[in-house]
């Protein structure tokens, strides 16, 4: 199974902002970090919100953070929704689906995919929390230049 680009950058802020240590942050400054559409990760961002995995904070001081601890936030719950995993395959269609013994065995086995994230949360995901700080560190410093060289 292949997992969508949208919840590869909803992992990628929820990482980003576990380093943070309850320091909020800017989309802007996530979106340069990994160099990726700040206009994504906008709708990204605020459906992370929506869900109550992310907070955002209005206001000349706000900024984005985790919700709650990193170590409650399920990386299974977020694949949840943002795939809206049900089947791999949607067989609803198929003619022969009645008689077909395919759609128990692809709910089967999206069922053990999600059973192996559900062992995890962000809090695994950022353990190497001092690597993980610096590397996002260094992209931000390379970003900074390459937008002043641009400007």
């Amino acid at each position: 199974m292949r997992l969508t680009r949208y919840t590869d950058y909803a992992i990628r802020v929820l990482i980003y902002l576990g380093t943070r240590d309850g320091e909020s942050t800017s989309i802007r400054a996530i979106a340069d970090t990994f160099a990726i559409s700040q206009n994504h990760l906008m709708k990204v961002v605020q459906d992370l919100a929506a869900a109550g995995f992310v907070q955002s904070i209005r206001g000349r001081n706000g900024g984005i953070l985790l919700a709650r601890p990193a170590a409650d936030i399920n990386i299974g719950a977020v694949l949840r929704h943002t795939e809206g995993l049900s089947d791999i395959l949607d067989c609803s269609v198929c003619m022969i689906a009645p008689a077909c013994g395919l759609p128990p065995i692809l709910s089967e086995a999206t069922k053990a995919f999600v059973a192996v994230f559900d062992k995890y949360t962000v809090a695994d995901l950022i353990r190497r929390k001092s690597d993980l700080h610096a590397l996002l560190r260094l992209s931000e410093i390379r970003n900074s230049i390459i937008t002043d060289i641009l400007d």
